[in-house]
């Protein structure tokens, strides 16, 4: 068989600001302490970078990753949907910030191709289970699947994406420590998330129970998880011993995100471990604060797995950057940078990260400390 190839990345927050830009834009009105009024967002970011249009089409926020996604042709494109697409006015005031896409922007996803968005995260149900079910509506009417979000036993079934002789098999899942509240989790017959319980040994036991049932010989299976806190590249040893216990329980890939940028990355008996994507598509531009972590840089994430053993045969990270809410190839400095942080959290793991010279996309070695880095890249 050959080689699964996988697009991966962290949160895609279409709604708000990003909203606020696209051809039917929601009721700008925010609940936040400091920001009512969705459309300051998109300000600010003019402030930052320069005039952005109004009404664009759908694949401008996109921008060059378009242009990386046709070049790479992956097999299924795996993203986690950090926003509801709903016309819902059930605000859950109390978070603070809540994030909304209008359905009819739906093309904004389906112009990047998605064919997973994962929803068990802290903002889906940001507009009450009213939004989280006319969301898992709308994507499945636009041909999109969804997985870690619905009643429990939708919730808990994976998304499935037929690739060739093979499926890629996804489950979505979160856990508190990104915010997601306890009063979230899925219920029999009310609409929730996945949420653990907690990262122990038998949580993981049990989801590679439910993976174990859901795969069929060549499957390679995804689990994606939103955890941990927005800044910091700290991983606890609490995450690192449950992603571990995933791969030691039969997952193939164990797909992280909810930090604002990227964390840790890790290859753990051949399979990879992300522990956290980093954002990919949000509002944030002009914001002030946390610069030093630059999270106007993104990744997207191209793994290419054996789907006979689900180990990691290749892993490329194209480097891109925000700029007037729009997605462009980063430059050949702001791609050395994100080598060298990304290196030195991921060391630790026995990662080592270096640069093609042939497209400037960063690389990974499928086992730990084999890649040399290019003095040019240092």
């Amino acid at each position: 068989m050959s080689a699964v190839t996988l697009f991966l990345c962290g949160d895609v927050m279409t709604g708000r600001g990003i909203d606020q830009i696209l051809p039917v834009p929601s009721s700008p009105e925010l609940f936040e302490p400091s920001v009512r009024d969705a459309r300051d967002y998109v300000m600010l970011a003019e402030e930052r970078s320069g005039p952005i249009p109004r009404a664009v089409a759908f694949d401008y926020v996109w921008g060059d990753a378009l242009v990386e996604l046709r070049r790479v042709a992956p097999d299924a494109r795996i993203v986690n949907l950090e926003t509801s697409v709903t016309r819902s006015d059930d605000v859950v005031w109390w978070k603070g910030i809540n994030y909304r896409m209008h359905p009819a922007n739906v093309g904004c996803l389906l112009a990047a191709g998605v064919d997973v968005c994962v929803l068990a995260n802290n903002h889906v149900l940001d507009w009450g289970e009213r939004g989280l079910r006319e969301t898992l509506d709308v994507l499945r009417r636009a041909g999109i699947r969804t997985a870690g979000a619905g009643t429990t036993e939708v919730a808990v079934a994976p998304a499935i994406v037929p690739v060739r002789d093979a499926r890629v098999v996804v489950f979505g899942l979160g856990h508190g420590s990104s915010g997601i509240p306890r009063s979230w989790r899925a219920q029999p017959e009310e609409a929730g998330v996945w949420l653990l319980d907690d990262l122990s040994e038998e949580s993981a036991e049990a989801v590679g129970e439910l993976a174990q049932r859901a795969r069929a010989p060549g499957d390679v299976v995804v689990v994606s998880i939103h955890w941990g806190t927005n800044w910091g590249y700290e991983v606890t040893d609490a995450q690192v011993r449950f992603a571990r216990a995933l791969v030691d329980h039969g997952i193939d890939v164990v797909h992280g995100h909810s930090s604002h940028h990227p964390r840790p990355i890790e290859t753990y008996a051949g399979r990879l471990i992300l522990y956290g994507c980093g954002d990919f598509v949000n509002d944030y531009e002009g914001i002030a604060g946390h610069e030093a972590y630059r999270a106007d840089l993104a990744l997207a994430y191209v793994a290419e797995i054996d789907p006979a053993s689900g180990r990691l045969s290749r892993l490329r990270m194209i480097p891109l950057r925000l700029s007037r809410m729009r997605l462009e190839r980063a430059s050949a400095v702001d791609t050395r940078w994100l080598r060298a942080r990304l290196e030195r959290v991921s060391r630790p793991f026995g990662t080592v990260v270096g640069i093609s010279g042939e497209d400037g996309v960063l690389e990974l070695a499928p086992e730990p400390l084999l890649v040399q880095v290019p003095p040019s890249a240092t």
